[in-house]
């Protein structure tokens, strides 16, 4: 059975790693370091196109695991069809809660706040001075209650919050309260000051912030978006910021990366960020502890952690 296993970093780069595999680093590069059908354990590289991820997926005849190193994993889904059935899917929980969670704090404070304003005051050498909302005393809706969900929540606790309200895929009660099913949202848009999207991007999910869901959202509600651009309709949003009557943080946009001339990147009352949730000081050792983690695990034939879903099943 082949022990072949790619990694996006060099082997001699992660200690722990466990022996008896041999490491193949591969970071999305046009040559392959070997045959992609000798390959085991597939490390998806990271922040590369889906086309890179995905290009010698449809070659790998003896691959058992995938281990994408986002938590999101629709960047590798189309090429699953062409793996035999019984692969696992892994993501990366456990990599990304802390970067993105601070991030999504970093967007709401700087919108509520007026830091963008502040900021081209200051090229300016204009003093902005004025009332501007606080964060304390509002509600917050969460939409997307996974690890990176419940790691938002986690740093917006000291804020004197009015309330968090959760949204996930289903209902359930979590440690904090009560977590409401995706059907619910309709009936819980109208009291949220802010609205955080952190939601997978799925079936269900692609376009769920339309124009229904846009104008259900209070007068001057802040819309935070650190899930998926496609999460949200782009022309949709952007009618309703020209109006004024919402306000939105974006780390991620539907196109992405934004190109230039796009409306988005001028429209009134928009916060954008360049998809940088993820990538931060933080990643690399959560990432190495994550992959020894899971290699010590396949070379012992124990249960992967983080799978998401199995081929053919």
């Amino acid at each position: 059975m082949t022990s072949d296993v790619w990694l996006p970093f060099r082997a001699d780069e992660i200690d722990g790693l466990p022996e008896g595999l041999n490491y193949r680093f591969w970071n999305g590069d046009q040559e392959f370091p070997a045959d992609p059908a000798e390959c085991a354990f597939y490390v998806v590289p990271y922040m590369k196109a889906p086309a890179v991820s995905q290009r010698p997926m449809a070659e790998m005849a003896s691959v058992r695991a995938v281990q994408t190193l986002s938590a999101g994993v629709d960047h590798v889904l189309p090429a699953l069809k062409s793996l035999r059935p019984g692969v696992q899917l892994c993501n990366a929980r456990g990599v990304h809660e802390a970067s993105t969670g601070e991030l999504t704090l970093a967007l709401i404070l700087a919108s509520l706040r007026g830091i963008p304003g502040f900021v081209r005051g200051q090229d300016k050498e204009e003093w902005r001075s004025g009332f501007y909302p606080a964060l304390a005393d509002k509600t917050v809706l969460i939409v997307g209650y996974g690890s990176i969900g419940a790691a938002i929540e986690d740093r917006l606790a000291p804020f004197e919050l009015e309330r968090v309200v959760r949204v996930a895929r289903s209902a359930r009660t979590t440690e904090r309260g009560r977590v409401h099913a995706l059907t619910e949202l309709p009936a819980l848009l109208p009291d949220a000051d802010v609205v955080v999207l952190s939601t997978p991007l799925t079936d269900a999910t692609r376009g769920l912030v339309n124009a229904d869901f846009l104008a259900r959202m209070k007068d001057g509600a802040l819309l935070v978006n650190v899930a998926r651009g496609p999460v949200v309709d782009t022309k949709a949003l952007l009618a309703e910021l020209e109006n004024g009557r919402i306000t939105a943080a974006l780390d991620v946009t539907d196109p992405e990366p934004l190109p230039q001339g796009h409306p988005l990147w001028h429209a009134p009352g928009v916060l954008i960020s360049p998809h940088v949730g993820g990538p931060t000081s933080a990643f690399m050792p959560r990432a190495k502890r994550l992959l020894v983690a899971q290699l010590n695990r396949f070379s012992r034939a124990e249960p992967l952690k983080n799978v998401v879903l199995t081929t053919g099943a």
